[in-house]
């Protein structure tokens, strides 16, 4: 469910952006009638049976565009994303990286783009019931270590955000009445912060956080004195990655569009953290002025 708000959040796209999602999704055959340019992000979900070529692209002849393509400007979800095969998901690492695909075939080469906002949701064991807290699971631990390591390290090296959902109780699921803010409000803040992010990035060949490189972040795009340094010392002992710190910063500037700094602080990098790792950090108001 809330996969599927996340085109509604997102802006709409811009002329460019629009061209080129049309482009694809008319490539594919799969233009909407009476529907010549395409100005909504695009959201795929497809089902977990689904192959690598239907993925990332391909096909006999000349290469048609896979999921990742026409999700490009948008989502792409993967629901049960351990049950997709693992080649499978390994085969996203690079359009995760680099924003294309490239597909070689004996008709020839074709590059279709694929920047798109990956959303991968999992049930924490094959039964589905196991929880930290209150757990009724009865998988013996062996099968809940293969089951999660069906998502390698390097693809989740590339996600940002990893939120475990608690089960809805009783009480929050009869409690009449609205909750939680509306869609609108938040599509309202999500544009604020991207009209922030497009002002620094004004003058780039970049138009959001998520397409710096983390060469050109670390250097030209500084958090305040002194806010990296967690993240930094999570670094030496191994919890992060060099791209993983990349990764926290770049959220770190997002998380202070959100809320209107004019670059990270320590609060700002400490609630990226905790959103990469799961691990809390004691950053209540950070977190009450993102939801």
């Amino acid at each position: 469910m809330l996969a599927e708000r996340l085109p509604a959040v997102l802006p709409r796209l811009t002329r460019e952006a629009s061209l080129e999602v049309t482009a694809v999704h008319s490539v594919a055959g799969l233009l909407p009638p009476g529907k010549p340019l395409l100005d909504v992000a695009p959201y795929c979900a497809p089902h977990h049976s689904a192959t690598m070529q239907s993925l990332v692209g391909g096909g006999p002849g000349i290469a048609r565009p896979g999921a990742v393509s026409l999700a490009h400007r948008g989502v792409l979800f993967l629901d049960e994303a351990p049950e997709f095969h693992s080649q499978t998901l390994d085969a996203l690492r690079q359009p995760l990286e680099s924003g294309h695909v490239v597909i070689a075939r004996s008709a020839g080469v074709v590059r279709f783009p694929a920047r798109f906002l990956m959303v991968l949701a999992a049930n924490p064991c094959p039964c589905g019931r196991f929880s930290q807290r209150d757990s009724l699971c009865d998988c013996p631990p062996s099968a809940i270590r293969r089951y999660q390591a069906r998502l390698s390290g390097p693809l989740l090296d590339r996600v940002d955000l990893r939120v475990e959902v608690d089960p809805v109780t009783r009480a929050q699921l009869t409690e009449p009445g609205a909750r939680g803010e509306s869609t609108a409000t938040v599509a309202d803040r999500v544009g604020a912060a991207r009209e922030r992010a497009a002002v620094r990035l004004a003058g780039t060949p970049w138009r959001t956080n998520s397409e710096v490189p983390g060469r050109e972040l670390r250097s030209r795009f500084h958090a305040a004195a002194g806010a990296m340094d967690e993240a930094e010392r999570n670094l030496e002992r191994g919890v992060l990655t060099a791209r993983g710190i990349d990764r926290v910063l770049r959220v770190a500037w997002t998380v202070a569009d959100l809320v209107g700094h004019d670059r990270p602080d320590a609060a700002d990098v400490c609630l990226a953290l905790q959103l990469r790792t799961g691990v809390p950090r004691g950053v209540p108001m950070a977190l009450g002025a993102l939801t």
